[in-house]
């Protein structure tokens, strides 16, 4: 197949984007250990819906229209860093959401369109995901690039993302890792929050340098 390195060299690129941490990550394993393995799976399907707007408009070249734009990306990285920050004071401030692990938490668990929200702005709001697609878009893929093989790379990069973040919030809600957390949930509940204030902060700061 022509275009089979091009798809490879893709999804080698995606793979390991959706690995490094980052707000996904940190979103996810928050929703997993605060509340269930549903609501992180349901925040991973949040996210997939993020990166398919992403994709939509990378794809149909609004994407660079964005980069050359100051005053519209501006716009993404103020509205991006303040989610970040919002997200990461709500987890510093959260109460303690100690469970029975041998019975139902019935009650506790996050609303399924709660969950997917928090995915889906988390990453529809990330600057930075716009600026790998596009350079994925930009640098990797050629404008000849035939349209199945755009939809191929398109459907692998939403699967990786959904099938990762569903992989890291069952390890997070395996028994062991929960009773870890649950001994130290203020401790890591602070930890993520400071995370997420700090990768707001930090996008933020890239708004001033503009």
């Amino acid at each position: 197949m022509e275009y089979l390195s091009l798809i490879g060299t893709v999804t080698i690129l995606n793979v390991l984007a959706a690995m490094s941490p980052g707000p996904d990550f940190v979103v996810v394993v928050r929703n997993s250990l605060c509340y269930s393995r549903r609501s992180g799976v349901y925040t991973s399907l949040g996210i997939s819906a993020g990166l398919l707007i992403h994709l939509f408009y990378c794809a149909a070249g609004i994407g660079l229209i964005i980069s050359k734009s100051v005053v519209l990306f501006s716009i993404i990285k103020v509205l991006g860093a303040g989610y970040l920050i919002y997200l990461g004071a709500a987890s510093i401030l959260s109460k303690s959401s100690r469970l029975d692990l041998k019975e139902t938490a019935i009650g506790t668990d996050m609303e399924p369109f709660q969950a997917l929200k928090s995915g889906f702005l988390t990453n529809v709001l990330n600057p930075k995901v716009t600026l790998f697609l596009l350079s994925m878009f930009t640098f990797v893929i050629g404008k000849d690039t035939p349209l199945y093989v755009i939809l191929i790379i398109s459907v692998i990069i939403l699967l990786t993302a959904l099938i990762w973040f569903s992989i890291v919030s069952t390890f997070f809600t395996q028994k062991k890792v929960q009773k870890v957390f649950f001994k130290y949930e203020h401790l890591i509940n602070t930890f993520l929050g400071l995370i997420l204030i700090f990768l707001g902060v930090k996008v933020a700061l890239t708004f001033l340098t503009l």
